[in-house]
């Protein structure tokens, strides 16, 4: 199933992308000047107060909210907005910081029930799946396990705009290895590293239209099942794992969720979307309530 013609965004030139390219550039380079925790509070603030309110992020938190907490009070709607906002430009050069980021995780606590079930595998040389989310900082729990001396193969979406792309990259690459983008040759490597017994670690929770429809905040929300079906061919551990930012905005608790039973890989994944679901409600500023989740195709069926 694709989306219909009629909604698809116009391509971007390339000379638009030299423009974007050049205006982040400008930004994160000049940030990375700064102090870290200072970069930090500032990017978080520059996206909050001026990248928000253009790229329509605070309509889109609002117009998700209705949809599936219609009765969230409007100065609470107004309040996650600014968070999310301010979260995702944190993260963003938090991600461009490298080592300075990575010192911030190195000793990130840990907590949760699939702790020591994903002990247990590393032990016994056993495949591990591991699903977060874009919720606090994604990037905290790959950057958690680098700095442990244990190795996580990750995906990366290649952006629209190469330009912009291939510094972006660099930037993943920098805070762990290997990173592997979601082309066939890159999804051959991921899978290669998983027969050998490695882990891998992907962002789950992405509106794909061609993936099953699963529940998500009780409205429909397109899955990719994908990471459920790696997780029963090659008999690895799945569990859900959180980056959580922690209240000083800087550092990070690294949650293991409920570790998920190879099954069905459907139920499997609404497993998935229901413990994300329920980490985002008691932390509802962190979850990148700008991603259009609920986005379903025309001719789309519910599995």
């Amino acid at each position: 199933m694709t989306k219909p013609s009629s909604t698809k965004p116009a391509p971007s030139s390339p000379f638009a992308h030299r423009v974007q390219n050049i205006a982040a550039q400008s930004v994160l380079r000049g940030a990375l000047l700064l102090p870290y925790a200072t970069r930090v509070r500032f990017v978080g603030w520059l996206v909050q107060t001026v990248v928000a309110p253009l790229a329509g992020w605070n309509k889109r938190v609002r117009d998700n909210l209705n949809l599936v907490l219609p009765d969230t009070p409007d100065a609470e709607t107004r309040r996650i907005a600014a968070r999310v906002a301010n979260n995702v430009g944190r993260t963003l050069i938090e991600i461009y910081s490298g080592e300075d980021f990575l010192a911030r995780v190195k000793d990130a606590p840990q907590s949760g029930p699939g702790l020591s079930a994903i002990h247990d595998a590393q032990k016994q040389g056993r495949p591990i799946v591991l699903l977060t989310a874009h919720i606090g900082n994604y990037d905290a729990v790959r950057g958690s396990f680098a700095m442990a001396g244990q190795t996580m193969a990750a995906l990366y979406k290649p952006m629209r705009n190469t330009i912009f792309n291939d510094h972006y990259v660099k930037a993943v690459k920098q805070i762990a290895s290997p990173a592997f983008p979601t082309t066939a040759r890159g999804l051959a490597s991921l899978i290669s590293h998983l027969k050998k017994g490695g882990t891998i670690g992907i962002v789950g929770d992405i509106g794909s239209t061609g993936a099953p429809l699963l529940e998500f905040f009780g409205h429909p929300a397109h899955t990719p099942v994908s990471a459920a079906e790696w997780a029963i061919k090659y008999d690895a551990l799945m569990v859900p794992i959180y980056g959580l930012r922690q209240p000083d905005g800087l550092t990070f608790n690294i949650f293991a969720d409920t570790p998920i039973p190879n099954g069905d890989p459907n139920k499997m994944m609404q497993a998935y979307n229901d413990s994300v679901e329920a980490v985002t409600r008691d932390h509802m500023d962190q979850w990148f309530w700008i991603h259009k989740r609920w986005k379903r195709a025309a001719n789309a069926v519910d599995i």
